[in-house]
């Protein structure tokens, strides 16, 4: 039954991490409506390093590539004379400091509001409005004013801007890649690069996330660890699928389509809880 369990919260990781439906919502609605429990730390940690290693499988490409800049600063230094120089001309290094710059808002607002968030917004009552408000984001951008904004015209108060959305997924309710993909495509930023810059973006936060969560004492699980390995490849399988669909419908200007979904599951918790 514990085995059943950990694939089980591994499929829901995978499907409401990636898919603009938010995972901390969920999660609070199954444990208040259904009766579940929050997963262990173990489970937990383990879920989320399953889903981030679908992204790194997603991004491998791009996240080399950041990886490479670091070892050739020196060089583009020389070469671009001048921060600046190198900001502008070289795109590896571009898309890097806008991802540093976008984590600025983002590890401001984890740090100082994730502890009161959990404890004060962790409500059907909260996850419901929240629900609305993420589906009222995602359908806007149906009129987004779109421009196909390229990398090299990517501002760093564009990338704040992303990472100060992303900030506001702590909320259980608001997604957060639906919050920064929206958030990209009302800036006028190129499909395809407002969904690759959203996921690049979410690798320091959840890092940022689950050092915070080691801070708190890890219990023995009781979970068999092969339930633990089982529910975290589940998420990370399922994930890497929903990350190309979430793309491939991000390409396509349909990010709304997750909105009727939002709504639904949102009205349907505030009717829960108004009547329970």
């Amino acid at each position: 039954m514990e085995i059943l369990y950990a694939l089980a919260l591994g499929v829901i990781q995978a499907l409401t991490e990636f898919l603009p439906v938010s995972s901390s919502g969920h999660l609070v609605l199954l444990q208040n409506i259904f009766g579940l429990t929050e997963p262990e730390l173990l489970l937990n940690i383990c879920l989320h390093v399953g889903t981030l290693g679908a992204v790194f499988v997603v991004f491998y490409k791009e996240i080399g590539s950041i990886l490479k800049t670091f070892t050739q600063i020196p060089r583009l230094y020389r070469e671009h004379i001048g921060v600046v120089n190198m900001f502008k001309k070289d795109q590896d290094i571009r898309i890097t400091g806008l991802i540093i710059f976008g984590s600025i808002p983002t590890g401001i607002m984890g740090l100082l509001f994730h502890e009161m968030a959990d404890r004060i917004f962790a409500s059907v009552q909260i996850v419901g409005f929240m629900l609305l408000i993420t589906g009222i984001l995602l359908w806007l951008t149906r009129w987004a004013d779109y421009k196909g904004k390229a990398l090299g015209q990517m501002k760093v108060s564009d990338a704040l801007f992303v990472g100060l959305l992303q900030g506001l997924a702590i909320l259980p309710g608001i997604s957060r890649s639906g919050a920064t993909i929206s958030a990209a495509l009302y800036l006028g930023i190129d499909r395809e690069l407002a969904g690759r810059f959203s996921f690049l973006l979410c690798i320091p936060a959840i890092i940022g996330a689950l050092a915070l969560s080691l801070k708190s004492p890890m219990a023995y699980s009781s979970i068999p660890l092969t339930g633990i390995i089982s529910g975290s490849l589940l998420a990370g399988i399922i994930g890497y699928f929903a990350l190309k669909i979430l793309l491939r419908i991000v390409r396509q200007g349909n990010l709304y389509y997750f909105a009727p979904y939002c709504w639904t599951v949102g009205i349907a918790a505030l009717v829960w809880h108004f009547f329970s």
